[in-house]
């Protein structure tokens, strides 16, 4: 299966997101692991990515920095 099959394509917004391309989940920009809609907490707005943790998240935006 390919990996990009059922994946969501949204947009990331400051107090939640939209999905422009329905799907059952995105890709993490930092570790690439398939994070399911329902499970996704942490993004940016900045760079329109999402990550599978806050731990990942935090280290995306000190790398910005």
């Amino acid at each position: 299966m390919n990996s990009s099959e059922n994946a969501a394509t949204l947009m990331y917004g400051p107090n939640g997101f939209r999905v422009v391309k329905p799907g059952h989940f995105v890709l993490c920009a930092a570790s690439g692991a398939p994070i399911s809609l329902e499970e996704l907490r942490y993004w940016s707005v900045d760079l329109q990515e999402a990550y599978a943790s806050a731990e990942l998240a935090t280290k995306r935006a000190l790398e910005e920095q």
